[in-house]
């Protein structure tokens, strides 16, 4: 409508809901076509470059039911929390698995024996032959989990939010069931996980080639944000001039979430709150301020995970951690962009470390491939720092932490590290 107002918080700025600037981008018709074909998708990205907005833009809520991991969540855990985001109640049985642990009790509804008895008596009354009686199961037999998805006419997308806090061997767990649920039965799952690495899913169960597809969410070229931009002005009628949107494209890094929040900060600077009565020119003299504003907003979590991540998980005579974030340091801001390998780590850490007659491939891959573990042991959350096992490449995928670095004193922090 032509009259239509919008509010300026509902435009630009990271908000709970879909953004009114929402941009199409390749990743929507990757996302909706594997959908389509029946395949699990993995949607990975940075940290707030829209992977959780890709998902509410392509599917109703109606569609899905969501699953939120955490660290402290095994293979029996997850699938139990699957079952109740499912509609079941669950109930822990007397009976034992095999590996010891307790069976559970599944039934459709809030009441497990009282519904479930209820039911099976009118039932009865009916002269019918159907009952409904709760399930005994292994929450950890992904058979089962099927067979009681099934039970009750389950019929929705399960998504499965912040995967990398999984632990290791619970993500190559889930893993194994994933390709038993795509040829079992009919249920898609939609994993959304920070990293950077394509094929992460593939690389923790090789039988999953072909049955899963890659969403990458992290990829905003020039055009896209020009034309999150330009959409921008048009609801809120309002015009950023062509040389600060360069400027703001090219010091954010291509990173959505500093760009729609310093046109955010930049509207309220020139006392936009909805859109304009008459087209309004903002002023942009100040959008370096702004920029290093939005920055600087997170910059306790940087500098506690310059701290965090040095301490490591305890003391230790090689510090491999420590010397990990004084290789970061040491590195150009262009290379962090595309990621550090682990070569070049140790490059650096058998030149530099004072123990490097000690040091070997072992030590500083254990200390890699920890890394993301650590931060959420530190409550680093999100993750900043990833390790990609599969091309043996540090990541930074939180690209605030990079345009933070390129305005410190990197020498003063190396210090702090005390090295």
């Amino acid at each position: 409508m032509e009259d239509e107002k919008f509010l300026t918080k509902d435009v630009f700025g990271i908000q709970r809901e879909l953004p009114s600037n929402y941009v199409e981008r390749e990743a929507d018709k990757v996302f909706r076509d594997s959908l389509n074909r029946g395949h699990h998708v993995v949607i990975f990205g940075s940290s707030k470059q829209g992977k959780t907005c890709l998902r509410k833009r392509n599917l109703s809520d109606s569609e899905y039911i969501t699953v939120h991991c955490n660290n402290r969540m095994d293979l029996y855990t997850l699938n139990v929390t699957i079952l109740k985001q499912a509609g079941f109640t669950v109930q822990i049985s007397e009976t034992k698995t095999l590996s010891g642990k307790a069976k559970v009790k599944v039934a459709a509804g809030w009441n497990l024996f009282a519904r479930a008895e209820a039911e099976a008596e009118a039932e009865r009354e009916k002269g019918t032959v159907k009952e409904y009686q709760p399930l005994e199961l292994d929450p950890e037999d992904v058979n089962d989990i099927i067979k009681a998805l099934k039970g009750m006419d389950f019929n929705k997308n399960i998504v499965v939010e912040d995967f990398h806090y999984l632990k290791d061997e619970t993500q190559v767990d889930f893993a194994q069931e994933l390709k038993a649920f795509h040829e079992n039965s009919p249920y898609i799952f939609i994993i959304v996980g920070v990293w950077l690495e394509e094929n992460r899913l593939i690389a923790l169960n090789g039988d999953l080639s072909g049955r899963v597809k890659s969403v990458n969410a992290d990829e905003w070229t020039d055009d896209n944000l020009n034309k999150l931009m330009s959409i921008g002005e048009q609801l809120l009628n309002i015009v950023i001039p062509e040389n600060g949107k360069e400027q703001l494209i090219e010091k954010s890094l291509n990173n959505v979430y500093i760009v729609q929040e310093v046109c955010y900060e930049l509207c309220v600077e020139n006392e936009v709150k909805e859109t304009s009565n008459n087209t309004l020119t903002l002023d942009c003299s100040s959008l370096d301020d702004i920029i290093s504003k939005v920055i600087s907003q997170h910059s306790g979590r940087y500098y506690n995970l310059l701290t965090n991540i040095s301490e490591g998980f305890q003391t230790t005579e090689l510090e491999m951690h420590k010397w990990i974030m004084y290789a970061i340091l040491r590195e150009d801001i262009t290379k962090l962009e595309t990621g550090l390998k682990r070569s070049e780590i140790n490059t650096r850490l058998q030149n530099d470390h004072p123990r490097k007659n000690e040091l070997n491939q072992g030590n500083l891959t254990l200390a890699l491939k920890s890394i993301a573990s650590l931060q959420v042991k530190k409550h680093t959350i999100p993750i900043i720092i990833d390790y990609d096992s599969s091309n043996l490449k540090l990541n930074i995928v939180d690209k605030g932490f990079l345009i933070w670095l390129s305005d410190q004193n990197r020498e003063e922090l190396i210090k702090d590290l005390g090295i």
